[in-house]
């Protein structure tokens, strides 16, 4: 998530937040966006506004996800559902109100220092590691999607209709390059895949100037699919050195393994576009089709 630029929201739902999140002041509350929320985060909890329409038709599921994963030993924390009335009020925004993980999203400068490098790569590799394992327990294939046959030739078939006419002449050779990379990826079930595990995503506190792994939130495309598109997501996030590192000790390193990461990793924007243009977001499929046009 990348923070708001704005403080509107808080104005918009002011009746909203000053229910949900008693005792904090709403003048010094943080406002963030993801792609299909936008989150306000109190001191112990959070309220998730969907952005769209189609948003907040997939409120109800995600909060049965996280209630899914809360019931989960994964070895970190995830956001737990306090309410979800707000999905159902017909006076109110559609809203969900989460658990607040404590900690924060990594500095730019955190990997100044080869120690905390070192100790980011492997919380990582343990992190991944763990959700791979997650996908071998019957309990958890029968709560969590599977990654659907197909998925990736369905994705590409939906970008050439609904997207290739926005681009163009070189945004749509630039995609067709991106989309034939994907062609030759297998359907994987091997790992319970958050879809997006860098950024703002995951949440670290410090300990004796080291990052600890607190928690990881934002479950909107929780899938048991691919393990390289989480690979994917960290590479993007924090560079080809991590990766390598978080490669190298979670026993992944290997062309089979780097090539399926590549092509995953080529098509982010179009996923992000693609996303965007379902669900009637403008701003969102504006920034993911930047490269494009």
């Amino acid at each position: 998530m990348e923070s708001s630029p704005t403080m509107g929201i808080i104005e918009t739902h002011h009746d909203v937040l000053s229910r949900r999140l008693p005792g904090d002041r709403l003048d010094e509350l943080a406002v963030h966006q993801g792609q299909f929320h936008q989150v306000v985060i109190g001191s112990d909890r959070v309220v998730c506004f969907a952005r769209t329409e189609a948003a907040a038709v997939r409120l109800p599921a995600r909060a049965a996800v996280l209630r899914a994963l809360a019931g989960l030993d994964l070895g970190f924390r995830t956001p737990r559902p306090l309410s979800e009335s707000g999905c159902r009020a017909t006076d109110e925004p559609p809203y969900l109100v989460l658990s607040r993980i404590p900690g924060a999203p990594l500095k730019d400068d955190a990997f100044d220092s080869p120690e905390v490098a070192e100790a980011v790569a492997t919380q990582y590799a343990t992190l991944l590691s763990g959700l791979a394992a997650a996908a071998n327990d019957e309990k958890v294939r029968a709560v969590l999607p599977l990654a659907p046959e197909g998925e990736w030739q369905e994705f590409g078939a939906g970008v050439r209709a609904e997207l290739f006419p926005l681009m163009s002449d070189s945004g749509r050779e630039r995609a067709e390059r991106e989309l034939t990379a994907l062609d030759a990826l297998p359907r994987l079930t091997a790992a319970v895949v958050h879809g997006d595990p860098g950024g703002e995503n995951v949440l670290w506190e410090t300990s004796g100037g080291v990052p600890r792994l607190s928690g990881v939130v934002d479950w909107d495309e929780v899938t048991v699919g691919d393990p390289a598109e989480d690979l994917a997501a960290v590479g993007a996030s924090y560079g080809e050195e991590l990766l390598g590192r978080v490669l190298t000790l979670g026993g992944w390193a290997g062309t089979e393994m780097a090539g399926r990461i590549a092509a995953i990793r080529g098509t982010f924007a179009l996923q992000q576009a693609f996303s965007a243009q379902r669900d009637g977001d403008e701003e969102e499929l504006a920034d993911g089709l930047t490269g494009y046009r």
